[in-house]
């Protein structure tokens, strides 16, 4: 990063000052932060400014909510004065959630967010730029870019499995490359990996017996299940952290020694909104809406992601935690009665059922209209007639009555371009 002119050294002298901050101070520093953001794109760029025409810019809760629909214009009607595509840092989101984005950051923002990054990783003893890293997550299939991945991977001192293939051979394969490698930690997709834990349980492996030097594994881009969370501890044998991010972003969450999911408050500001843009109280789930502290490049002011999530009841402004993250507001399901319900709230129930005779490796739930869903699953061998019955009874239980699941057995499910998997996918309009 310093030879490409990012200030990391810097941006981590910064980050303990910050973080030796009293409670009491706490509370001041993300206000002079709030203030210092706006201040700068309101005299600065010009898309901000067109924004918030007509809005008392005084009042932070006035403010509007930023949606990715807002930022679909050329980038660099986007750029602060005196920022270009080549003093930035520029990246694009996947286009998982259907609407990818290209942004910049300016190169101390950047340099922050790997601050913050190193900060938790060395939580576990890991040092992200040193430590071996087993990676799972996808990479692009045409040629040029995927050499360029390759390459990357082996300046960063990691090694990439294929989340596109979750054979038994495949999984065979993985479990040698542990064997033969000291990998120091693991990070990737959380469905790729929960995957690697049930075919360790099944012949009876714990991953750090056979690859002592493995310290932590961390899950990111997907949902992490309670019970999968208990797999991954019991059959890799170290802790799991649960990473919260976005591209547009970096680090949000991130598990401490404590289990909590600590939000990050040093170079972002977190608020839980209701559909109309008011504040909620802490442990109410809604709109999770973030804000980029240091990024002049660039506004992301109350920047909705999509998520919907809730805070910690206890959390504070130095320590907040963030509570749960139920799914992307994107995959509401309208059911028959006009009850809402995350998508989510489907795989959840299906899950508590679907997965306890090891028979169902994975699966996902389409919503094709008001009362029919889809369940389709890849399994050693189809579901039974009482395992289906018992699904339906469970979807009626909670859920409401009368709701037609139908089922699909495949050999492998589909997956983004990038390797995730969506759990829940509506296509009601």
């Amino acid at each position: 990063m310093k030879l490409k002119g990012f200030p990391i050294e810097r941006a981590k002298r910064d980050l303990a000052k910050i973080q030796s901050k009293t409670d009491a101070e706490y509370d001041a520093y993300l206000n002079s932060r709030k203030k210092a953001i706006v201040e700068h794109h309101l005299m600065y760029n010009n898309f901000y400014k067109g924004l918030t025409k007509g809005i008392d810019t005084a009042d932070w809760n006035a403010l509007p909510v930023i949606k990715k629909s807002d930022l679909q214009i050329p980038l660099k009607d986007r750029l602060s004065d005196g920022f270009t595509t080549k003093n930035c840092h520029i990246h694009k989101t996947s286009g998982s959630s259907g609407t990818p984005l290209i942004f910049a950051k300016d190169k101390y923002t950047h340099a922050m967010s790997w601050a913050n990054f190193m900060d938790r990783y060395n939580w576990y003893g890991i040092n992200a730029a040193t430590s071996k890293q087993a990676r799972f997550y996808g990479i692009p299939l045409n040629c040029t870019d995927y050499y360029k991945e390759r390459f990357k991977d082996v300046l960063g001192n990691r090694f990439r499995f294929s989340v596109f293939d979750l054979s038994e051979k495949q999984l065979e394969w993985n479990v040698k490359k542990f064997k033969s490698t000291a990998f120091e930690y693991i990070n990737g997709y959380t469905s790729a990996i929960v995957q690697l834990a049930k075919f360790l349980k099944e012949k009876d492996i714990v991953l750090k017996d056979i690859c002592p030097t493995l310290k932590l594994c961390i899950v990111t881009a997907e949902m992490l299940f309670d019970d999968d969370k208990v797999l991954l501890q019991k059959q890799l044998g170290v802790p799991v952290a649960n990473e919260y991010g976005s591209a547009e972003l970096s680090l949000i969450a991130f598990n401490n020694l404590d289990d909590e999911w600590l939000i990050n408050t040093e170079d972002l500001f977190i608020e839980i909104l209701d559909e109309n843009g008011k504040p909620l109280q802490n442990g109410k789930e809604g709109r999770i809406v973030v804000t980029s502290l240091y990024n002049f490049a660039h506004p992301f002011i109350r920047y909705d992601l999509g998520d919907i999530g809730a805070l910690q009841e206890a959390s504070t402004p130095k320590k907040p935690l963030l509570k749960n993250v139920i799914g992307r507001t994107s995959d509401i399901a309208v059911l028959p009665s006009g009850r809402q319900a995350a998508g989510l709230t489907f795989y959840y129930i299906t899950k508590t059922v679907i997965e306890d005779d090891g028979n169902v490796k994975e699966f996902i739930i389409e919503q094709h209209a008001l009362d029919v869903f889809k369940i389709i699953y890849t399994s050693t061998a189809p579901l039974s007639e009482s395992k289906i019955k018992a699904i339906e009874n469970s979807i009626e239980t909670y859920l409401e009555p009368s709701l037609v699941v139908n089922f699909e057995r495949k050999k492998e499910l589909k997956r983004t371009k990038g390797g995730k998997i969506r759990q829940f996918t509506s296509f009601v309009k």
